[in-house]
């Protein structure tokens, strides 16, 4: 019991953490997009973080560049919480516009085209057709679940049921035919031996008759 007492403490600790740390950039969120205005405007200006140099990136200055990087790194991390924890079930098409800004993000930061916004929208195509597709066949088996009331599932396993017992029916039906089968070939050969010795039987008869009536 301890064991199993430890385990889920550990695990309500964990997901605290988690949903602690969601709450921190949820409300942290205004907050983070403002950085760009302590940022220089300078053109030629730079940042080092972790190693890792920013310049402008063909923006006009780091300023603009580092706006346009929280226009997108936000709305990510906020789609990212809701699809997470939504409980609802078309929770997937979130998907699409995370997806969205996730390549915006993606061009921005590794294309070499001076031109942004341009070619996401087709990477994102394939993305909204198979999110899309899978909403709306879950739609529809809801749909015909709590308003039509059909239950696939159900349908499903009361087929199944028939089937299992008509088999057994089969079974039970071969199993009385090779039952019965012996038993009817040992009534034939019963049946043959007792007609032949019936006929044996009366030719002797016959025969004595015949010997009887010369002497």
């Amino acid at each position: 019991m301890s064991k199993i007492a430890n385990k889920s403490s550990n695990k309500a600790r964990q997901r605290f953490l988690i949903e602690s740390i969601a709450v921190f950039l949820i409300i942290a969120s205004p907050f983070l997009y403002k950085l760009h205005v302590y940022i220089s405007q300078d053109p030629e200006a730079t940042i080092s973080l972790l190693g890792y140099t920013l310049d402008n990136n063909g923006f006009e200055d780091l300023s603009t560049y580092i706006w346009f990087l929280l226009s997108k790194i936000i709305p990510i991390y906020l789609l990212a919480i809701w699809f997470f924890t939504c409980k609802h079930w078309w929770y997937h098409v979130i998907l699409i516009p995370l997806c969205m800004y996730a390549f915006q993000l993606f061009e921005v930061v590794y294309s070499e085209d001076k031109y942004i916004e341009t070619e996401n929208i087709l990477w994102l195509l394939p993305v909204s057709m198979v999110v899309i597709t899978f909403v709306y066949f879950v739609r529809v088996k809801l749909y015909d679940k709590y308003v039509h009331g059909i239950d696939l599932d159900a349908m499903d396993a009361e087929l199944e049921y028939f089937r299992q017992k008509e088999q057994l029916k089969q079974d039970r039906i071969n199993r009385k035919v090779e039952s019965t089968t012996p038993i009817e070939e040992v009534t034939t050969e019963e049946e043959t031996k007792i007609t032949f010795a019936q006929r044996f039987q009366q030719f002797q008869h016959s025969f004595k008759n015949l010997f009887n009536f010369f002497l």
